[in-house]
């Protein structure tokens, strides 16, 4: 399990051939949920690579947008209310 933690934690972006892709769907995706953290949400984007490569998916950006903005909608629809 170690060497999946460190996948996570470092993210896809560490490989050259990915930093722009990933970069490309973590902007679209803040660029969407304005509510949620930049830090977040690049680390569900690296999660969702991750979890696809570790399934042995062939792993594409639009896949990858896809999962993590679904966790995304729902960590946003899950939130409480805010009181008022």
């Amino acid at each position: 399990m170690p060497v999946l933690a460190a996948r996570i934690s470092g993210g896809p972006s560490s490989e050259p051939g990915l930093r722009e892709p990933v970069e490309l769907v973590t902007h679209r995706l803040a660029a969407e949920f304005l509510t949620v953290p930049p830090s977040t949400i690049a680390r569900c984007v690296a999660d969702a690579w991750a979890c696809g490569q570790h399934l042995g998916l062939d792993v594409t950006a639009e896949i990858v947008e896809r999962v993590a903005r679904e966790r995304l909608l729902g960590m946003v629809n899950s939130a409480p209310p805010s009181r008022r």
